[in-house]
């Protein structure tokens, strides 16, 4: 299985006037630091949870399709774009949604065959099958809270902390604890 970026998220979570408000800054000196900090914090929250926050489109490639249900990665799942596989003669196909297959929207996504159908069978390759879907929550707005506040304090310790060790304080659990609020809401089935 591999899974491709094709459409990175037009915003972050996180806008910048939100993070300079939680760490203090006023200026505009530090801007690019701390936009470099909200992406970072995001692409590491993103990994640790395997989800996405903010709405993208991706391609998943697989050397064919399941038995009966495609589980789609990275929830929640908004929709998809594209079932394309190669058939046993080596040409693309495309199915057509609904009547080829269905789409099991929620927390974790699917695809199965449509009523009576089941899924083609396809040339023996690699990647033979491909499915572009939308996922993430949608616009920055639509994060949540809980997600966004981690965030935040992950924003604001690497400001503060710019080093990856320091000595005397207590910072570790602040960050550890972060990271456990974060894995609670880890995908379960991909780990």
């Amino acid at each position: 299985m591999t899974l491709i970026l094709d459409t990175a998220p037009a915003a972050e979570p996180v806008s910048l006037a939100e993070a300079k408000l939680q760490i203090g800054v006023s200026d505009t000196a530090q801007d690019a630091l701390i936009a470099r900090l909200i992406t970072g914090a995001r692409e590491v929250a993103e990994r640790l949870t395997r989800r996405r926050f903010v709405t993208q489109t991706w391609t998943l490639a697989c050397d064919a399709f399941p038995e009966y249900r495609l589980e789609i990665p990275l929830p929640p799942l908004q929709s998809i774009e594209e079932v394309a596989y190669i058939d046993t003669a080596g040409a693309s196909q495309t199915l057509a949604a609904d009547t080829d297959y269905q789409l099991v929207l929620g927390e974790l996504g699917a695809i199965v065959p449509a009523y009576g159908k089941v899924w083609p069978s396809t040339r023996a390759q690699p990647d033979a099958v491909t499915i572009t879907f939308v996922c993430g929550y949608g616009d920055a707005a639509a994060v949540p809270a809980n997600i966004k506040d981690q965030l935040m304090l992950m924003i604001g310790h690497g400001f503060e902390h710019r080093e990856e060790e320091v000595l005397g304080t207590t910072t570790s659990l602040l960050k550890a604890g972060g990271r456990r609020s974060l894995l609670a809401l880890r995908d379960p089935r991909w780990l």
